[in-house]
């Protein structure tokens, strides 16, 4: 597979100079892009660790708690691979991440508004992860990505 160099570093002969900032921008964007992802899914894989921690209070931890715990922790597999792949230059990766990263947002801000569903803790970590993926969503649906990838 092609790595990032192969992609990010072919700058067209006619604007190198600006080329060349840009891909360097691009590049510093999807490494952030990369480790948001990789911050979603530890915060992800820490609610599925406080599960287990609050498995005997039966109240606070229902089914409904785990199934929703494992389902979102296995989801944060989609933006970290995804972000690794555009990082490599791959286009269709950076399609879905920019659909999917505006798809898990809203999902999430709907989960957390629904009262009473979960406990406080669990909103509050769904919360966090809605902040990263927001920043997600933000840098990957912005001019310079958008034009980096548009490009090949």
């Amino acid at each position: 597979m092609p790595n990032a160099t192969t992609y990010l570093n072919t700058i067209p002969a006619a604007t190198a100079d600006s080329g060349a900032t840009a891909t360097a921008t691009a590049q510093a964007q999807l490494r952030r892009v990369a480790l948001l992802a990789a911050g979603y899914f530890a915060i992800s894989l820490a609610s599925v660790a406080a599960i287990v921690l609050h498995r005997l209070d039966h109240v606070a931890v229902g089914g409904s708690v785990w199934t929703h715990g494992i389902i979102v922790a296995a989801s944060a597999v989609m933006p970290l691979a995804t972000a690794i792949l555009a990082g490599r230059g791959n286009r269709g990766a950076y399609r879905r991440l920019r659909i999917g990263s505006v798809v898990l947002v809203a999902a999430v801000l709907v989960i957390v508004a629904l009262p009473g569903s979960f406990p406080l803790w669990m909103k509050l970590t769904e919360s966090l992860g809605a902040a990263l993926m927001a920043a997600i969503a933000v840098t990957v649906n912005g001019r310079t990505l958008r034009s980096e990838f548009s490009q090949r």
